[in-house]
């Protein structure tokens, strides 16, 4: 089974990316949802403990977390320690399951791949890229994003440049969403030639 990793900065377009791989039948595990699901979940009374007052009604109140480390950014260390080992194991238990089911491929959507060093747990990386024109307009339109939380956001992932430099396959979704259906097709294709030539 082959692991794809799916990456890409704040307001490159990865998240549509991979509903195109779920649409084209590609089991995805997004990760972004998981923590979702966690803050809601299991997460939620160890992120109060660490940071009281972020839980709401049993949920993490995502906006009372953001203000709480944009004044604290050292803590970002201490939310990913309790964070990333919940995620982990939801991934292994998505990753069994696809084992079993004998998917040929699977996609790890994971937001900071490479600055969590998540390499070594994907077989190949997608990097979904776009002009930084784009990628600015894009995330400003946002409810609630001002350029500061954006800059923040952009000091904590690696440089889109070196995100290219690093991939397998590069997913370019400024050109819209048949562009990048495109894109996404002809890189499931690959992956299954490299799976038949026993590339993989």
């Amino acid at each position: 089974m082959i692991r794809l990793g799916l990456t890409g900065s704040i307001g490159m377009g990865k998240t549509t990316t991979a509903g195109l791989f779920a649409a084209a039948g590609i089991p995805v595990n997004d990760a972004d949802q998981v923590v979702h699901d966690l803050y809601a979940g299991d997460a939620a009374p160890l992120v109060e403990a660490a940071f009281p007052g972020t839980v709401v009604d049993g949920v993490v109140d995502r906006q009372r977390l953001s203000r709480h480390l944009a004044a604290h950014p050292a803590d970002f260390q201490k939310l990913e320690a309790i964070i990333h080992p919940l995620v982990r194991s939801r991934e292994a238990r998505f990753l069994a399951d696809q084992s079993e089911a004998g998917a040929d491929i699977v996609v790890l959507d994971i937001p900071l791949l490479f600055e969590t060093g998540a390499t070594d747990r994907v077989d190949k990386v997608a990097v979904v890229t776009c002009d930084p024109q784009v990628q600015r307009q894009r995330v400003l339109a946002r409810p609630g994003m001002t350029e500061e939380k954006f800059n923040m956001i952009l000091s904590r992932q690696l440089p889109d440049s070196e995100k290219r430099a690093r991939a397998d396959f590069l997913i370019d979704t400024g050109d819209g969403i048949e562009a990048a259906r495109s894109q996404v097709g002809a890189i499931i294709a690959a992956l299954k030639a490299q799976k038949t030539d026993g590339a993989l």
